[in-house]
């Protein structure tokens, strides 16, 4: 009973980790919009954007550092927990530099594309956007602090403080908004805020791991095992940031600004059927991976599959309200005009969600027993199939054949499945080799 409390907690936090931003900045909108103006507020919005696929990028090897944590942590070796770490906060701090240079030289490019027409505005987008550039090396450093804390399975720790923090910033930002009309001062607090909040974490982190020092460490031993993992992960974050927005862009290059509307609506609409579903068993990950360290077949098992039962409950009620709701919803939301084009495209975006949100379960699973060169081939396969599908689809049958080919990604990725059911009849020679307790584990052929 108190494990399984535990796991609720730590999916319940998940949850709340994925759903309390996007609503914040719902709630935000209204007066960063009429303090700000469309123009000033367009700006705000980007540069939020900018951070996201920033800190994406900058923050590809939390899954490596979850993993090796998680294990490590399972069999006592806080050494090497603590040296994993270190090894991850050197490579995010590496790549949260990088991009954080690389965004603050595009800069005044951006800021001059931004404000083209509007003289007045180029100062404050271009302060803006540099305050945007510090925001992704923040962001890079505070991955380090929440993967760690997942891999203890103690979401609440790292999610209290990352939501608070993520509120408060809002919070800020539309009192600055209201006092200065600038981006430059909305984002100003936003960063002097979260970088409290990363002080904060490190604080935690630095206490719960019981370490003199958190400076990064890159030793070979370590580097090699993050980088093993972690690259994959890495290559799936980055794909998966592409394929995200991919299906917009095509729809704004075949059929204009007015079907993207529509379409975007439909997919932010469905999005959280897949987003909920993943956020709230991300706690698979460690608990499995801990489990596999220890040699606990039969709790490997359980695990597993309790959370493939949890996978197509919450996708099956979320697809089910969506269906239902759905509708109605979006026309509440965005107006009769979007609902009439947007009402036929709905239900097949909600299915394609439906199907990519199937195979989070085993996604997490095959992930915690090393086998991530295959997740990245299946979801780099299912990408490639989606867009060729959705592009050939959308010049026969319009924005409709767009949303089906939209369905060819999901399928391809549940087949994640197969090589995880094969997996587990050979758990005897998975156990053997698991005696090396920081190497990644070797796929068999």
């Amino acid at each position: 009973m108190p494990r399984m409390k535990s796991q609720l907690s730590n999916a319940a936090y998940g949850v709340l980790d994925y759903l309390a931003y996007p609503l914040g900045l719902l709630a935000v909108t209204p007066p960063m919009l009429r303090e700000l103006g469309n123009d000033r507020f367009g700006v705000w919005m980007f540069a939020g954007a900018a951070i996201n696929i920033g800190a994406v990028i900058a923050s590809g090897f939390g899954d490596a550092n979850i993993r090796i944590v998680a294990t490590q942590k399972a069999v006592g070796d806080h050494d090497k927990v603590v040296r994993a770490v270190r090894g991850t906060m050197g490579i995010h701090l590496a790549l949260g530099s990088a991009m954080s240079i690389m965004a603050g030289l595009a800069c005044p490019i951006l800021a001059t594309r931004l404000a083209a027409g509007l003289p007045g505005l180029r100062g404050d987008a271009l302060w803006s956007l540099r305050l945007a550039s510090i925001m992704i090396l923040i962001r890079a450093i505070e991955s380090v602090c929440i993967s760690t804390q997942r891999a203890f399975e103690r979401y609440g720790a790292a999610v209290r403080v990352s939501v608070l923090a993520r509120m408060a910033s809002l919070a800020a930002a539309v009192m600055v908004s209201i006092v200065t009309h600038s981006v430059t001062g909305a984002l100003a607090a936003t960063c002097i805020i979260s970088a409290c909040g990363v002080f904060v974490q490190l604080a935690h982190l630095r206490r719960l791991l019981r370490a003199a020092s958190l400076l990064p460490l890159l030793e070979h031993e370590t580097a090699l095992a993050l980088l093993g993992f972690g690259i994959f992960a890495w290559i799936q974050a980055v794909s998966g940031l592409v394929l995200g927005q991919l299906d917009r862009l095509l729809t704004g290059i075949s059929f204009g600004a007015a079907a993207v509307a529509s379409y975007s609506l439909c997919v932010q609409l469905c999005q959280p059927i897949y987003g909920v579903t993943a956020a709230g068993l991300h706690f698979l990950f460690p608990r499995i991976a801990a489990k596999d360290a220890l040699g606990d077949e039969a709790g490997v098992r359980s695990t597993i599959l309790m959370g493939i039962c949890a996978n197509i409950l919450m996708v099956g009620t979320g697809t089910a309200g969506m269906l239902i709701f759905g509708g109605p919803l979006l026309r509440a939301w965005a107006g009769a005009s979007v609902a009439e084009t947007g009402g036929s495209l709905l239900p097949v975006i909600a299915w394609s969600t439906a199907a990519s949100g199937l195979g989070v379960a085993g996604v997490y699973s095959m992930f915690a027993l090393g086998r991530v060169k295959s997740v990245t081939c299946f979801i780099l396969g299912g990408g490639t199939v989606m867009a060729a599908a959705m592009w050939l689809l959308s010049r026969r049958y319009g924005l409709q054949g767009l949303a089906w080919g939209r369905l060819c990604y999901g399928p391809i990725t549940c087949l994640v499945y197969v090589p995880l059911a094969k997996m587990l009849g050979k758990r005897p020679a998975i156990h053997a080799r698991s005696a090396a307790p920081i190497e990644l584990i070797e796929e068999t052929q």
